[in-house]
């Protein structure tokens, strides 16, 4: 009796840790999911998802576009600051009037360059405009994958708390296929403003599911077709970190014990 007692007590002992064990790795990251919507002003017929999984310091990122100016780079990236809105821009952050958004003028509401969502390489801020290191959106899509991207306990809770964007920049102002127009980059007066300007915005926020919903995605091409005078761009990355830093301040967390 005493020995069929005993077994009857371990079929529920071993299903729960057999639960446990299933639930353990779905417990240990966040993930959270944006919805890419255009940038008010900015003329951007696109869409797009993307998730990111927070494990501790450590994020994977996918994320799937569609509608961008073809066979052209597109920095991505993600826009986090402690003084920022934790917004995507309004057509109210154009504050010169012009009529479009630049991305200092969206500064305020995403804050600076905290993740460079890089095919390749160095995924820090230093590679904001590494446009041979980009997505160049073949056919006008992009489909992203990347894991293993280490950053900040700041940013891992920025994430987690629904403050950080995903933002993928590159515009078409007069529809002629490729960068370029009389507006320059104010980032770099070299540059011409379609290069930089934010396209598609997307705040992260927690979310339930646990894969992309419309499937996985592959590892960008990072070719740098279609793009004239490709080093100019990456001249204006320090005019971008150093505009986007302005906006950083210490932010404490509950979750920095952790």
């Amino acid at each position: 009796m005493r020995k069929r007692t005993r077994t009857a007590l371990a079929v529920p002992a071993l299903s729960l840790a057999a639960a446990l064990a299933v639930a353990g790795p779905a417990a240990a990251a966040d993930t959270t999911q944006g919805e890419l919507s255009p940038v008010p002003l900015n003329g951007a017929d696109a869409s797009g998802t993307a998730m990111v999984w927070v494990d501790g310091t450590t994020l994977t990122v996918e994320f799937e576009a569609e509608g961008l100016l073809a066979d052209s780079p597109h920095a991505a990236h993600i826009h986090y600051a402690g003084a920022a809105r934790h917004e995507c821009p309004a057509a109210s952050d154009d504050a010169d009037g012009d009529g479009t958004i630049t991305t200092t003028e969206g500064g305020p509401a995403y804050g600076s360059v905290q993740v460079s969502l890089t095919t390749e390489g160095d995924t820090s801020p230093d590679s904001a405009l590494a446009v041979d290191r980009f997505d160049a959106a073949s056919g006008g899509d992009i489909t992203y994958q990347r894991g293993s991207i280490e950053v900040t306990q700041e940013v891992a809770d920025a994430l987690a708390d629904g403050e950080a964007a995903v933002v993928v920049h590159g515009v078409d102002y007069d529809g002629d296929g490729m960068y370029g127009g009389d507006k320059m980059s104010d980032l770099d007066p070299s540059l011409p403003a379609e290069a930089t300007d934010p396209a598609l915005c997307g705040i992260m926020t927690v979310s339930q599911m646990a894969e992309m919903p419309e499937g996985g995605v592959q590892t960008g091409s990072g070719s740098t077709a279609g793009v004239e005078n490709v080093g100019l761009i990456a001249g204006g990355a320090a005019a971008l970190i150093a505009g986007g830093a302005l906006l950083v301040r210490t932010r404490r967390s509950a979750r920095a014990e952790r």
